[in-house]
């Protein structure tokens, strides 16, 4: 074996080619520089991308003679983990997705596109020797300069630039540029020093809350298993105290010098999260969200992966970060569809916690009021813990709930002269009122009452939605705009009607009825501005706002203890669906809005309006409470062999025209159907159980001016169904027809849309 051959390097390269790529080392990069989890640059074609390190070989499918160095080592030490590297390989397999887009969704924007990323530590300026053998008399208008000098002057150590901050005023930072320029000042990045035993002082700022008898046993049984692997599902309804649970198991592990990492789905439910902890806990905590610019993620992942952090709260992609001392995984609402990447890498951060935690040998909380069936279904099976608190913390009390039948009643504006009367009544007691629409804008459809004409958006199979505060049509799919049309475009008649309702339009009818009552809608129109969502809710939370109309964004985890009535408009809208897990979205939706109400000592209400009171969904949802809908949903799905007592992936695939997509899907059908067959021979004439449903239209077939179909594989063996779609996509990437078109794999799909 040639010695170049004993330098062969496999790098992970970001491009749709679903494989590792070999290069060889030049003599004048050492090797042992080349370590997994550096970033290298490499030749790619006519031009150079930033790869990742994942190991060394000496072996190579190809040629020799045409495999190219690596340019350049762009690191001095790895910027991911191996244990990040082993997770992410996992993920590259089991979503059969190509390893470098998985590898490049895993890094900060800076580690994917500069060579030069920042070291990760923190950057301390101090004094040079020129500093210190200069004449500082010549800085005698120079005012700040000075101030600066003599600053750093007394800490040899030198000071970061909050450190500084805490003495300068005015525009100081030019002052420090000015001194940088002279080289009288420079910076060095500093590692920080995590204390591995740290005093409980240290830790804690203020006491815990009394737990209750089911908290404390939740406590009790989590910390049986505080330092292996061990899946736990917090199953506790709305206001039950989850959240108290959690702190109390986090304390334990930061006693014990180790980071936690708590996933949360949406970026609305870290400023209120972030506030408890940093009241309890006196170590530094940070959340890392899409919220935040490309160089704040860096920074915040830097702290983590260098161990200042001890507590990171983040949504979904905060699942990749790496934290040396992680010790425990929480995700909290673990049912949320957030949590499940809906392009790009369809991945689902809980299932990759699941294995993170896994591997790292550390125990991971899912908490939920309404578990998923999946959550479910593995504390069934033996695999998860189950926990249960079914009393509400403190003195609250469960909420009643009542169906309002609005058929053959009047409504004004989409409310029941019966919802009028309660909010008029809690209104009068001084309490608030949460209005729940699903649904943004004034209007959903904009319709002609001469020729029925209806706003449909040219570029999608969906209507326009009327938005009157800017007096314009949007889609919310595609986000095309356009002027709202003074008369029919068809007809040229100027009658037009606005029917349904959207959250606008609620307001706009609430401060009608109420036109000395203060209220704020809370919705992703009115949340834009960076920091509105949070004065928003703080406003809310401090009873000045007593009526609030929302969408799901304020359906969890937020606490609101003077709302006594929540409203759910119209839930009609939800309850027939071609998707099998509508009614469990919908389920957990309706428990999720009713838990605003009635969180504290004032008794709550929820009142949900609909024209099918005799739904059999609803009313098991009423008797029977979330465990018994959900007990009744597995049942139905164990004997319709749906997930999760069968395994399922589909095949989307998008193109310009109709006939494209069809003879993908077609393609793909035939070559799934031979590999069915060669499969029940090779298993010893077993027959291969794998169905395959389609190829069909999406639900919404045209989309952003594409047209979109789709396959669906299901088998009662995870094995069986990898195997198959590894096969297929063998054949497929080599076929001409995948090139005409878009196609993606989704592994465990949550919608079909």
């Amino acid at each position: 074996m040639s010695e170049k051959k004993l330098n062969i390097v496999q790098v992970a390269v970001p491009t749709p080619l679903r494989r590792k790529f070999d290069y060889l080392l030049s003599d004048a990069i050492n090797p042992e520089h080349v370590i997994p989890g550096v970033r290298v640059l490499v030749p790619f074609g006519r031009t150079k991308k930033i790869a990742i390190v994942l190991g060394k070989t000496s072996e190579t499918e190809i040629d020799i003679k045409k495999l190219r160095c690596i340019s350049k080592i762009l690191d001095k030490k790895p910027v991911l983990s191996e244990d990040i590297i082993k997770l992410l390989n996992w993920v590259a397999s089991y979503y059969h997705h190509p390893i470098g887009e998985v590898f490049q969704t895993a890094l900060p924007v800076h580690y994917r596109n500069k060579e030069s990323a920042s070291e990760q530590g923190i950057s301390f300026w101090f004094l040079t020797d020129l500093a210190q053998q200069a004449d500082w008399d010549q800085l005698k208008r120079a005012v700040r300069q000075r101030s600066i000098l003599e600053q750093l002057k007394n800490a040899p150590e030198g000071l970061t630039k909050e450190q500084l901050a805490s003495e300068q005023e005015g525009q100081w930072q030019a002052a420090l540029k000015v001194l940088c320029e002279k080289q009288w000042v420079a910076s060095k990045i500093k590692q920080p020093v995590v204390e591995q035993n740290e005093h409980d002082a240290k830790i804690v700022n203020n006491p815990g809350l009394f737990l209750n008898e089911e908290q404390q046993a939740a406590v009790d049984a989590l910390s049986q298993n505080n330092t292996v692997y061990f899946a736990s599902l917090i199953d506790g309804i709305t206001g039950s105290g989850k959240t108290e649970v959690y702190l109390s198991f986090i304390e334990a592990q930061l006693k014990n010098a180790r980071q936690v990492l708590v996933l949360v789905p949406e970026i609305g439910l870290t400023p209120q999260l972030i506030n408890r902890f940093e009241y309890r806990f006196s170590v530094k905590i940070q959340t890392l969200h899409s919220g935040l610019n490309n160089t704040q993620r860096m920074k915040i992942w830097q702290q983590a992966a260098s161990g200042e952090i001890r507590i990171l709260i983040g949504t979904r992609s905060a699942v990749f970060t790496p934290m040396p001392d992680l010790g425990a995984i929480i995700i909290d609402e673990e049912h949320d569809l957030s949590f499940k990447q809906q392009d790009g890498i369809r991945y689902s951060a809980k299932d990759i916690a699941l294995v993170r935690a896994n591997n790292a040998d550390i125990p991971i909380i899912l908490g939920s009021a309404t578990p998923s069936m999946e959550s479910l279904f593995l504390c069934q099976s033996g695999k998860m813990a189950h926990l249960k608190l079914h009393k509400r913390a403190g003195n609250a009390r469960a909420p009643e709930v009542h169906l309002i039948d609005i058929r053959g009643q009047y409504l004004q504006h989409g409310m029941s002269r019966t919802l009028i009367d309660l909010i008029k009544q809690h209104l009068a007691r001084e309490n608030q009122v949460l209005l729940f629409q699903n649904r943004r804008g004034y209007s959903p459809v904009l319709l002609c009452n001469k020729c029925g004409w209806i706003s449909h958006c040219h570029r999608c199979d969906a209507k326009l939605t009327y938005h009157r505060q800017r007096n314009h049509l949007r889609c919310h799919h595609c986000l095309t705009e356009q002027p709202l049309p003074l008369q029919c475009p068809e007809c040229g008649h100027g009658d037009l009607s606005q029917l349904g309702m959207g959250t606008e339009r609620v307001e706009k009818v609430v401060r009608e009825l109420f036109p000395e009552t203060d209220v704020v809608r809370i919705d992703r129109d009115t949340t834009q501005r960076k920091g509105a969502l949070k004065n928003m809710l703080e406003l809310a939370r401090d009873g000045r706002q007593q009526i609030l109309i929302g969408t799901q964004m304020l359906a969890k985890g937020h606490h609101f203890p003077n709302v006594t009535l929540v409203a759910i408009l119209d839930i009609d809208q939800g309850l027939y669906s071609i998707d099998y897990r509508a009614p469990e979205r919908l389920a957990q939706l309706i428990v999720q809005v009713s838990g605003r109400a009635g969180r504290e000592e004032k008794k709550g209400q929820v009142v949900l309006q609909t024209s099918h009171p005799e739904d059999e969904m609803l009313n098991t949802l009423l008797n029977l409470g979330y465990s018994g809908f959900a007990v009744k949903t597995l049942a139905e799905r164990k004997e319709l062999l749906l997930p999760p007592y069968s395994y399922q992936a589909l095949i989307r695939a998008e193109a310009n025209k109709i006939e494209k997509y069809q003879a993908f899907l077609e393609y793909c059908f035939q070559v799934m159907t031979s590999i069915k067959q060669i499969l029940s021979t090779e298993d010893g004439g077993t027959d291969c159980d794998a169905q395959f449903l389609g190829p069909i239209p999406a639900p919404m077939e045209k989309k952003a001016g594409k047209f979109r179909g789709q396959l669906l594989i299901q088998t009662s063996q995870r094995k069986q169904l990898h195997h198959i779609l590894s096969r297929l996509i063998q054949t497929v990437e080599v076929n001409k027809a995948a090139q005409r078109v878009h196609w993606s794999i989704d592994i465990d799909p949550q919608e079909i849309y």
